[in-house]
């Protein structure tokens, strides 16, 4: 009896990094002083000497079920940057610049390939947005996980001049709401939308005309990652007040995390246009509009409050950034919580 008889494959392990090696050797930084394979990552400080107060700011999430997808598609070369996603936005969302990711992955069988294909992904992520992949971890656990099934998350740190924390406190009546596209479900609510498509490869396959792709690439777009759009804010010289990452729990969850006491959000419904995955869940599934909007984003990911006056700045900045924003509302004084209509 020896380990690769009881279900794990140490050879497989070793061909896994080797794999992989291509790909996070793409996302380093100046400021990494170690080599993929140790046994912790390093990361110099030198950068922040400069900074008054620098203050780390941190994120760990994972992708949740949308995993289900990627398996029956056998596709997984997306949701690492849906891993990624989930992390540095949040830490983008405090006005920190993430500096360095760490991944874990738990599988029942380590297929090389396949764990280089999610290791790829989460490289892509960290391109995007700027961070340096300088460790992580592929556990394999027999007659725990299904040979063919994985579990993904992930851990990020990033860092931000205390001056620059972006907190809500001097968020104001008449202040103005931008909202960034999201593209699409992103990494949220697929509990429920598991129940409202049949999880079949056939299912997944099947074109709709409304969607102009199939169903399983629509629900599979990556999460969008919205670092340098916020950058490119905050290098435009505008300040932003408040800002929200619209994870699960959709806008009545995440909006009132931005605000402080006294303020309400009032969001306009009809300011942008909601993508057309969102309208044919809520057709098919029956799913009552405060439900779609209690648990998904809708078609907008992120959201930064600002001064009336750098409105202008603020837009030209996150199309610049590639992104594409939209006025959803703005700041009303209040009981705390957001109003949509």
């Amino acid at each position: 009896m020896d380990y690769k008889n009881a279900g794990v494959d140490i050879e497989a392990g070793y061909k896994s990094v080797e794999l992989m090696k291509e790909h996070v050797k793409k996302t380093m930084r100046p400021e990494v002083l170690t080599n993929l394979g140790g046994f912790s990552g390093a990361f110099s400080m030198e950068k922040f000497k400069d900074m008054e107060k620098p203050t780390l700011v941190s994120g760990t999430d994972g992708v949740g079920t949308k995993l289900k997808l990627a398996f029956l598609m056998d596709k997984h070369d997306t949701v690492g940057i849906d891993c990624v996603a989930m992390c540095v936005n949040d830490i983008a969302c405090a006005g920190g610049e993430p500096l360095f990711f760490l991944d874990y992955i738990a599988c029942g069988k380590n297929t090389p390939e396949k764990i280089a294909d999610i290791v790829k992904g989460v490289a892509e992520g960290c391109l995007q947005s700027g961070a340096a992949l300088i460790g992580g971890e592929t556990a394999e656990m027999p007659g725990f996980y299904p040979e063919d099934e994985y579990d993904l998350a992930g851990f990020a740190v990033g860092v931000v001049d205390e001056k620059d924390l972006i907190t809500g406190s001097n968020l104001q009546e008449g202040d103005v709401l931008i909202g960034m596209a999201s593209s699409g479900v992103h990494s949220n609510g697929f509990s429920l939308v598991r129940k409202v498509f049949e999880m079949t490869k056939d299912s997944l396959d099947t074109y709709y005309d409304e969607l102009g792709t199939t169903l399983g690439e629509a629900l599979l777009a990556p999460t969008k990652i919205y670092v340098k759009a916020l950058r490119s804010i905050k290098e435009a010289g505008v300040t932003v007040k408040a800002c929200s990452h619209i994870t699960g729990g959709g806008f009545y969850e995440n909006i009132p995390r931005m605000l402080k006491d006294g303020t309400v959000a009032v969001i306009e419904k009809d300011s942008y246009p909601v993508p057309p995955i969102f309208r044919l869940m809520a057709k098919k599934g029956n799913i009552e509009e405060q439900m779609m909007y209690n648990t998904y984003n809708m078609g907008i990911g992120m959201i930064v409050a600002v001064s009336p006056d750098q409105v202008d700045t603020a837009m030209r900045a996150i199309k610049e950034a590639g992104e594409t924003p939209y006025v959803v509302g703005h700041i009303e004084a209040g009981e705390k919580g957001v109003t949509l209509c």
